[in-house]
């Protein structure tokens, strides 16, 4: 279960990095496309936040073997 939340917030991290790289060229990503109805200041504080936001859960979430190492000895 834990590995999974890690891939969604690498899939985070990786759509805020994408929709940064994507909008300094002139693109977007399809599902993206919603940030910039806010305008633009607004816009570009959720593509960092998405990155940002991304990039702490999946360090902070522990993997499935961090976590079985965790465990009290003899459980």
């Amino acid at each position: 279960m834990l590995d999974k939340l890690r891939s969604f917030a690498g899939f985070i991290a990786f759509a805020g990095l994408m929709s940064i790289v994507l909008n300094l060229v002139g693109y977007n990503l399809r599902i993206l496309m919603w940030i910039d109805l806010w305008g633009d200041v607004v816009g570009w504080l959720i593509r960092v936040g998405l990155l940002v936001g991304g990039v702490a859960l999946f360090f902070v979430l522990p993997s499935e073997e961090g976590a079985k190492e965790q465990q009290a000895p003899g459980q």
